[in-house]
């Protein structure tokens, strides 16, 4: 069982990534988000699950604990597969899942491309009690909040930002991003990233 890997990327493209870890390429399926963020030559650790059909060997990366969690209560939903889930944190924080099902919001999940109203009213019914939605207070350098602003902040923070540095990016870019930047997680992660700039990678906490 493989359940994180921590390696040189080596590739990436749309939603995977390559990772080389012992001179070994791991082909990991990724969020779109993750994906963007990563960068080819820079170290990148996620936290993964190996996915088993008969034909196949899947590994499926996320940058938090959280992601994976989510993730693999997902795929034991009847109906959900290892890409639909995929596509739920692809639009949804762990948060943000929480909530819906906490309030038995399934219309969040019918958002998601491949999960159909009777597939999403099940992740409801099948999750309930599984997930506890929290409210967290953001520490004083920290004031990102909001499922997208904290789903960009979990990525720029696994690719090695430090969470001060992140937090001031991610809320900078919030302040001048439009509305539909705003709530596209690839969007905000983009240009949050172009604010920070290469030239930062260099004082990335280790």
């Amino acid at each position: 069982m493989i359940s994180s890997l921590r390696g040189r990327v080596l590739t990436t493209a749309g939603s995977s990534v390559v990772i080389e870890v012992g001179g070994v390429g791991f082909h990991v399926h990724t969020t779109p988000a993750l994906a963007l963020a990563s960068r080819e030559g820079h170290e990148l650790a996620v936290h993964t699950s190996l996915v088993v059909r008969e034909d196949a060997l899947t590994l499926f990366g996320f940058v938090t604990r959280a992601e994976l969690d989510v993730f693999e209560l997902l795929i034991g939903v009847t109906g959900v597969g290892p890409k639909s889930a995929l596509g739920v944190l692809s639009a949804l924080s762990p948060e943000q899942v929480a909530a819906a099902v906490q309030g038995d919001d399934d219309a969040a999940f019918r958002k998601v491309s491949g999960i159909g109203p009777k597939t999403a009213k099940l992740i409801t019914v099948s999750l309930a009690g599984k997930l506890v939605a929290t409210t967290s207070s953001p520490a004083p350098s920290a004031v990102v909040t909001g499922g997208v602003a904290e789903s960009v902040l979990a990525a720029l923070t696994g690719l090695g930002w430090s969470e001060r540095v992140a937090a001031e990016a991610v809320e900078e870019t919030m302040a001048t991003a439009s509305e539909s930047e705003a709530a596209s997680v690839p969007a905000l992660l983009r240009l949050t990233l172009s604010r920070l700039g290469p030239a930062q990678q260099t004082g990335r906490a280790r």
